[in-house]
């Protein structure tokens, strides 16, 4: 049965978009993860959430426990996860409030745990394959439906993540943009890993808040103006999976 785990990011930490909605808490192997799983449904299809830096925003982003995160939706029975994030722009045509449906990531982290094989069974060494770690098929599906919403969006874009939670330095911004990224956050990496060592179809929906600090002539991002764009758009992005959930069979 089709069950779709959504992992709320900054700004949709607790939407209120689900029918009957029930708090879950699990334990995991690696820890609890950052808050209990509200279950509920939209439409017919079976839906869990979590909150990535806990309800009330209290995890700083290297401190997220992505692998209890990713076990939790995968012991709920979760078939399917899409996350959403906040990102910083690296490209003009990447506008405040415009989202990106992202193929891939660069991972600059430096801290966490990126694996869930700490160590191999004697003659099966696990490197799972990461060419194109975000599915094609959810991909598709979020794309379709933001087109039919008429949303702002890009259908494509490659993700760098940083450690956080300090913001890029001017320097690291333009190098970031040199390396091919078209936004910047902290946290898809180690969480895409992971997804794909559980074996679960992975995709992003990034909503771009600001131009991180490489855009001269704005002024620098700040945490304040992040929230405000993205509340603001919140009701975009709940409508958007909304409409991609109700396709998922």
């Amino acid at each position: 049965m089709t069950k779709i785990g959504i992992i709320g990011g900054s700004g949709l930490d607790n939407p209120e978009i689900l029918k009957d909605p029930a708090d879950r808490s699990l334990d995991t192997p690696y820890g609890k993860p950052s808050s209990a799983l509200k279950e509920g449904c939209i439409g017919d299809t079976s839906v869990a959430i979590i909150a990535r830096h806990g309800r009330t925003h209290t995890i700083p982003p290297t401190q997220v426990n992505y692998r209890a995160n990713i076990h939790a939706l995968k012991e709920a029975g979760c078939t399917h996860i899409i996350a959403t994030t906040a990102v910083g722009s690296l490209r003009k045509e990447i506008e405040r409030g415009h989202f990106v449906i992202l193929d891939q990531f660069i991972d600059f982290t430096r801290l966490r745990s990126l694996t869930f094989y700490d160590c191999f069974k004697p003659g099966n060494a696990m490197h799972t394959a990461m060419a194109d770690p975000f599915d094609s098929g959810l991909r598709a599906r979020l794309i379709k439906s933001a087109g039919e919403l008429d949303l702002p969006f890009h259908p494509a874009g490659t993700v760098v993540t940083i450690e956080g939670p300090r913001f890029s330095t001017r320097a690291e911004s333009k190098m970031f943009r040199m390396w091919g990224a078209d936004v910047i956050n902290m946290s898809i990496a180690p969480e895409a890993i992971l997804a794909n060592e559980a074996g679960i179809p992975y995709a992003a929906v990034a909503m771009s808040t600001d131009y991180d600090c490489w855009k001269e002539d704005e002024t620098p991002v700040c945490w304040e103006d992040i929230i405000k764009v993205f509340s603001s758009n919140v009701e975009k992005m709940t409508r958007l999976l909304s409409a991609v959930i109700s396709e998922i069979k």
